[in-house]
């Protein structure tokens, strides 16, 4: 047996490595409610093959996860997803997608440690399922941005009726997206980095 040859197999691959000119990390949450496109979004846009805990879906969900609009779905995050995504040469970030049930709510205080924003993914066709992740969000103080994901039989609403509806305030930043798409996904977390550079600036006026 080739030895160096199994070593450099079992060895990480190239694009999973992290680029040289990295010097600053940043720690970002994908929240939402259950079945809006989490997993999607961190799997498309990840520069990494993304680490997922995605399970079937048994009996034992039934009458415990509110699967109304979902029906067809037959997997479930149970702990978390993760991804990598490079915003320039010296920037990273870290993904970190949170399971949708309530029933796994209790991983989030450990998701969150370290986390500087979140983006909350939004399915307009149940909007009620936003409203708790919306509400733990602002209860921690986590800064975020609100992701419309783009679903083909969505209604189609217009961002400041979808702001009143998820009580936002003006600042913010509603934005539409298609997680599916790697380009789409990467333009979401831009819009979460330019929140966060506008409150630290804000923070540093004040």
């Amino acid at each position: 047996m080739d030895f160096r040859s199994s070593e450099q197999a079992l060895g990480p691959r190239s694009e999973d490595v992290l680029p040289t000119t990295a010097t600053a990390a940043v720690k970002v949450v994908i929240v939402g409610g259950f079945g809006v496109g989490k997993t999607t979004l961190v799997g498309s846009v990840s520069e990494i093959r993304p680490l997922t805990t995605e399970e079937t879906m048994t009996q034992a969900g039934v009458g415990v996860d509110d699967t109304q609009g979902v029906e067809r779905k037959t997997s479930t995050t149970v702990a978390m997803d993760f991804g990598r995504i490079s915003i320039n040469e010296e920037l990273v970030l870290y993904l970190f997608g949170t399971p949708g049930q309530e029933r796994f709510w209790f991983l989030w205080r450990g998701l969150f440690e370290g986390a500087l924003g979140a983006v909350v993914l939004v399915d307009t066709r149940r909007l009620e399922v936003s409203f708790d992740v919306i509400g733990r969000l602002e209860e921690r103080g986590v800064p975020f941005v609100v992701a419309i994901n783009s679903f083909p039989d969505a209604p189609d609403y217009p961002l400041e009726e979808l702001r009143a509806a998820l009580d936002l305030p003006e600042a913010v930043p509603i934005v539409l997206c298609d997680a599916r798409e790697r380009a789409s996904s990467r333009d979401v977390l831009m819009a979460l980095m330019r929140y966060l550079q506008f409150l630290a600036q804000a923070q540093a006026a004040s």
